[in-house]
Parts: C-alpha cells; structure tokens; sequence
C-alpha cells in the first residue's frame, strides 16, 4: 500500500522577474554602468532608469532589470558572475510585492535592508 500523498499549495505564477543593481552615485557608478551596457547587449531585458537616491523600498541608488521568465536560466548565473563588487536583488513578479521582496527575493552580494513597511503601505 502506497503512503498518501502530501498536499501541497500551488506555486504562484511568476508573470517576471526584477533585478535591482545598487551602486553608490559617488564610487561604483561606473561599473554599475558597464554592467548595464552589457546586459543590454547579451539579454532581452528593459533597463530602467537610473536612481541615484534611494527609492521606494531600496535603500541604495539603484536601477531595475526587468525580464521574462525564460530569461532567468541565462541572465541570474551570469549576473552572479559578472556583478562584481554590486549587490544585486533579483526577485520574481508573482503580484505580492512584500513577498516577492522578502521571502522569494535572491540576493546576490551582501543583502541589504529594504524598507518593508514601504512594500506593506504598496
């Protein structure tokens, strides 16, 4: 006789993905500039605009990466090998921006303290 099976939730569906890049405007502008001239050329991404404040829940400047899920195989590896020194968030699109900030969010580098209240307030 087979055990019974565990229930468990259905996933919820990725729509996308965001990778956020943080830099700091005064040091690592620079290479947070290449890294973006080099996503644009290698991978089916919109690039944001820059934002060399804090905003929204990011607590550094910073701009988005937003892609396809079928992008994330390709472009999340090479980011974790081409970042450099840049702390990198990439989370999925799921339409609970806390938890896709918090609980299904992937850090590449240090992590940093993003301001949640701002995502619970969204």
């Amino acid at each position: 006789m087979k055990p019974p099976r565990k229930r468990t939730r259905a996933a919820p569906r990725i729509a996308g993905y965001h990778a956020h890049v943080y830099y700091d405007p005064a040091g690592t502008k620079a290479p947070a500039a290449k890294l973006r001239e080099a996503i644009a050329r290698r991978f089916a991404a919109r690039l944001g605009r820059w934002h060399d404040r804090p905003v929204g829940p990011h607590p550094r400047a910073m701009y988005q990466v937003a892609f396809a899920p079928e992008v994330f195989a390709a472009l999340v590896p090479w980011l974790m090998l081409n970042r450099g020194k840049l702390t990198v968030l990439v989370h999925p699109e799921t339409g609970d921006a806390y938890a896709d900030h918090t609980a299904h969010a992937l850090w590449l580098g240090p992590p940093l303290a993003l301001d949640v209240e701002f995502l619970r307030r969204a």
